[in-house]
């Protein structure tokens, strides 16, 4: 497979942007409109490339399952495989290629896929900020 944004390696993400993210993740997922678009209007045409980020940390490592003895089985590869696929089409697809797509992607990835009978997403989506952010903080001072 070609590198491209699903397989080349992650940059580390600024803690800043990942708050961005995530702040326009939730506010569509609650609906609210006007801290979306006001989010949106700070970040412009970058929210895209940060939505694209974020989700590629939320489902690769999600998707990427090794079997009980830390041996790859046949489940593993496919599941590694929906999980690019997924962010594939979330770069590429006419539909979901677009900022509210991809976010709308997360929190049903989030709601189906990482909560229990569909619990609460928006604290689930807090947890994921709260890592992704230490995460950057770690690489910060790990650069400097």
């Amino acid at each position: 497979m070609p590198e491209n944004t699903v397989t080349a390696p992650l940059a580390p993400m600024e803690p800043e942007d990942i708050a961005d993210a995530f702040a326009y993740i939730r506010a569509l997922q609650a609906d609210d409109i006007d801290t979306a678009c006001s989010v949106i209007e700070d970040t412009g045409m970058e929210m895209r490339r940060l939505l694209l980020d974020v989700a590629a940390r939320i489902f690769i490592p999600i998707t990427a399952v090794d079997d009980r003895d830390g041996e790859p089985c046949a489940h593993s590869f496919l599941a590694a495989a929906l999980g690019r696929l997924l962010l594939e089409m979330l770069c590429d697809g006419e539909c979901l290629a677009n900022a509210p797509g991809i976010a709308d992607t997360i929190v049903r990835f989030t709601e189906n896929i990482l909560t229990e009978d569909h619990g609460d997403v928006a604290d689930v989506l807090r947890q994921l900020e709260a890592v992704g952010i230490e995460q950057a903080m770690e690489a910060r001072t790990t650069d400097m």
